[in-house]
């Protein structure tokens, strides 16, 4: 039985869209119950509504404190065995994933350690790097700290501005979030303290 999970999203979501592809030419065995944004109207939405699959809008200016804000995102979530951070660019509490230990996965778009935070292609251009990539882990109660499931690598060029190295970067985490969540899906992951080891 395919495990369920809930993504959260607040932009393009082309990350989710690079996942609903991967389950529906069957080599992602994964259900998408639900895609959670935080903010209305974003073209992820629209991309999960064509896909059929359920949406909530849980709009953090609608709430006093975080803590609500996460209560609700916790409602709309369920009973999914997961939960996906695909573009989300809300900093989650301690609280939060902690109730969800091991159990959220996300997607950088830097080689972690390296870049943490908001604009890690600008970062990694500005500072002059030779190569670049994106990172899937865990999430722990750092900010882009938590064990690292895989990593993919692309040539950072000295022509490159942001945009020309996040588009070659976002190629290639197309790949890496379906590649590590189907690692996941089949329990192939064990979190031994930082490292993650997958097994065969």
């Amino acid at each position: 039985m395919s495990k369920k999970v809930g993504i959260l999203v607040s932009g393009r979501g082309s990350n989710l869209q690079a996942i609903i592809d991967k389950i529906d030419d069957g080599t992602l065995p994964l259900q998408i119950e639900v895609v959670i944004s935080d903010i209305p109207d974003v073209y992820a939405l629209e991309r999960a509504r064509q896909a059929g699959i359920k949406t909530v809008v849980v709009n953090r200016k609608e709430f006093a404190d975080r803590e609500s804000f996460e209560d609700k995102l916790n409602e709309a979530l369920g009973q999914v065995d997961g939960v996906v951070l695909a573009g989300f660019m809300r900093i989650l509490s301690e609280k939060f994933i902690n109730k969800w230990y091991h159990k959220i996965i996300n997607i950088h778009p830097a080689l972690l350690p390296s870049f943490v935070g908001l604009h890690a292609q600008r970062q990694a251009n500005d500072y002059g790097v030779k190569v670049a990539g994106c990172t899937v882990h865990f999430v722990d109660a750092g900010t882009d700290t938590g064990p690292i499931i895989l990593q993919k690598v692309v040539p950072a060029y000295f022509e490159d501005d942001e945009d020309i190295l996040a588009a070659r970067i976002l190629e290639q985490e197309h790949l890496a979030l379906p590649e590590a969540l189907k690692l996941w899906a089949e329990d192939r992951l064990e979190i031994v303290g930082r490292k993650v080891k997958i097994k065969l």
